[in-house]
């Protein structure tokens, strides 16, 4: 009988560790029947994924890739979280945001799961005179308030403090945040405000309500802008360095200036990312207080990211907001507001409301994720991102403060310059179909029924643009449905299936699932003439096409095709007058197709 030793790790003592090089030298084989003759790092180059801010995500990550040493929770840099104890006292805080107090929709959420409230003010949302209304029923010493109030700001936080005192709430109970964000608004606006009001919000709270704070520093406006990851830390930062030094300068202490910020920031479907970026903020903001002659823990809000929100088949939303709750609540966010799945289409619903909070609580409660601290710290890929985003978030900042900082970017059009630069590269990724939308630009849906909702209140606009992944295929898709009112049908391609399914199903699932996403109509039973289509496209295999293309795309145009697609890379085949491959830039082509088409 053999006795395993008492640590329980020898079980694979006998076989010899593995080494980076013996790893990499399996990757040039695999690579090498891909026809990719590529060697060393080369290879592992070879599957490494660009990201945003010039960096890449590498295959594989080992001890080789340590990152500084995050510390600990709760202690300076606070990599790890702003608390000891992270979220283990019950979870992150469920903040859900308001634009309308109609039909209880506030005591609904609060009494099925939300934990404080986002309350969107004046001409964005709910009137400052019906602030109460909107509170009424509301136990405001244990719900938390944050409002959103824009040039109104002032007004809000006034009327919400002097309902903390007919309410009877003492001063030390109050919670939330009154919302001042004079360069958020600035961004979102092009319009100034006058920082004295903030700072006197400030210093009110810091001498009488110390569950309050007065100011938010929102990097929104960067994000919804088209910005990266990077250019909303460093935005971001920017910002709250400039509070720091106007409140400092109206009086406070460095660390009373610190307790008057909250961050928000927005938390997407790309989850490593949205983890890096919470625990990187900070990092950085560590190190800003650090320099000050402070330390503090930045609070963090995180929203799950308007950006990614799709207008068509609006339930795939569900599944966006859920990965990035996940990602928030991994990279330590103190509160996490999910936005509804119909939030692109006007104001939600009550399922989507339900859906929206029940979001946070199924993460909480049911996959308890909130029981580790720091779930993710100690990955090398995580920490090593965390590293990488800190050093660019922190490029970007020092960018910002050489212009003058964040008021001065602002106004001079660098900062709108930058993201708007940013936003065309990724553009063209999302034209290309190299970053997917499911249920826009893959697997759309041309037949389901468009979900209708109330309109919302405008947002406030003359600032920096608001962006959405899915506006150029929305677009597309505009034209089709517009088409189908004034004509009864859509526009239609008929797809010609060459040879057996096996050669030519996956171009003709390709080819389908491409024009569909610009709102045309794929035809692929019947004749050509029955069809009811204007052009064609050929699907099958390489071989196939050698064959029989130019014969087939022949009689299509004697059939009365005006315009014959390949499905495939560009090839010599007489009558094809174009192709649509992996790649191509789906949102010209299909644009050209219905200019072709007389779609307007």
């Amino acid at each position: 009988m053999t006795v395993l030793p008492d640590d329980g790790l020898s079980l694979a003592a006998e076989f010899p560790d593995a080494t980076h090089e013996q790893w990499q030298h399996l990757v040039e084989g695999v690579l090498r029947k891909a026809g990719k003759d590529v060697s060393g790092t080369a290879a592992e180059d070879a599957l490494s994924t660009a990201l945003e801010d010039g960096m890449r995500s590498r295959p594989l990550y080992t001890a080789r890739d340590a990152a500084p040493d995050p510390g600990l929770p709760g202690f300076a840099p606070f990599v790890r979280g702003g608390r000891p104890e992270g979220n283990t006292a019950g979870g992150w805080d469920v903040r859900q945001r308001h634009t309308t107090a109609a039909d209880g929709v506030v005591l609904a959420d609060l009494e099925n799961g939300v934990t404080s409230l986002w309350l969107v003010l004046g001409d964005a949302g709910i009137p400052v005179s019906s602030l109460g209304d909107a509170l009424d029923g509301v136990y405001l010493d244990l719900a938390p308030v944050v409002l959103d109030a824009g040039a109104e700001t002032e007004a809000a936080a006034h009327a919400l403090l002097a309902l903390y005192d007919e309410r009877g709430v003492p001063k030390d109970v109050a919670r939330g945040n009154l919302g001042a964000d004079p360069l958020g608004h600035e961004a979102r606006t092009g319009t100034s405000l006058p920082f004295a009001p903030a700072a006197e919000l400030a210093r009110r709270c810091a001498e009488q309500y110390p569950g309050l704070r007065a100011l938010t520093v929102d990097a929104l406006p960067y994000h919804e802008a088209g910005g990266s990851a990077a250019q909303e830390l460093g935005a971001a930062l920017a910002t709250g360095v400039a509070y720091l030094r106007e409140l400092t300068g109206a009086g406070l202490t460095v660390e009373q200036a610190a307790a008057q910020l909250e961050f928000r920031y927005a938390a997407t479907a790309d989850q490593f990312l949205t983890i890096a970026k919470l625990r990187a903020a900070r990092r950085l903001w560590a190190r800003v207080t650090e320099v000050s002659g402070a330390s503090s823990a930045q609070t963090q809000h995180a929203v799950t990211s308007p950006v990614m929100m799709t207008r068509r088949d609006p339930w795939v939303n569900m599944l966006r907001t859920t990965v990035a709750t996940l990602a928030a609540g991994v990279g330590g966010a103190d509160s996490v507001t999910v936005l509804p799945f119909d939030h692109a289409l006007g104001l939600p619903d009550a399922f989507a409301r339900r859906i929206a909070r029940n979001t946070s609580t199924i993460l909480i409660e049911e996959s308890h994720l909130a029981r580790v601290i720091d779930p993710a710290g100690g990955s090398w890929y995580v920490e090593r991102l965390t590293d990488e985003l800190a050093h660019a978030g922190w490029d970007f900042f020092q960018r910002i403060e050489r212009a003058g900082g964040q008021a001065a970017a602002l106004r001079s059009g660098q900062l709108r310059d930058d993201l708007a630069a940013t936003w065309e590269a990724r553009t063209g990724k999302l034209a290309k179909r190299r970053e997917p939308v499911t249920g826009v630009s893959e697997f759309p849906h041309l037949a389901e029924q468009p979900v209708v909702r109330e309109p919302a209140p405008e947002p406030p606009s003359g600032g920096l643009p608001r962006v959405r992944r899915d506006e150029a295929f929305e677009a597309l898709r505009a034209r089709s449905d517009a088409h189908l009112a004034a004509t009864g049908a859509r526009p239609r391609i008929y797809l010609a299936a060459l040879g057996p399914a096996a050669a030519h199903t996956a171009r003709l699932t390709f080819a389908s699932n491409l024009f569909q996403a610009g709102g045309i109509e794929p035809v692929t039973e019947g004749t050509f003439e029955e069809s009811g289509a204007t052009e064609a496209c050929l699907c099958s295999s390489d071989a196939v096409y050698e064959e029989q293309a130019a014969e087939v795309a022949g009689r299509l145009k004697a059939a009365g095709a005006a315009h014959v697609f390949l499905a495939g890379r560009p090839g010599d085949h007489p009558g094809v007058d174009g192709h649509v491959f992996a790649g191509c830039d789906a949102v010209a082509v299909l644009s050209a197709t219905l200019d072709r088409m007389g779609v307007s």
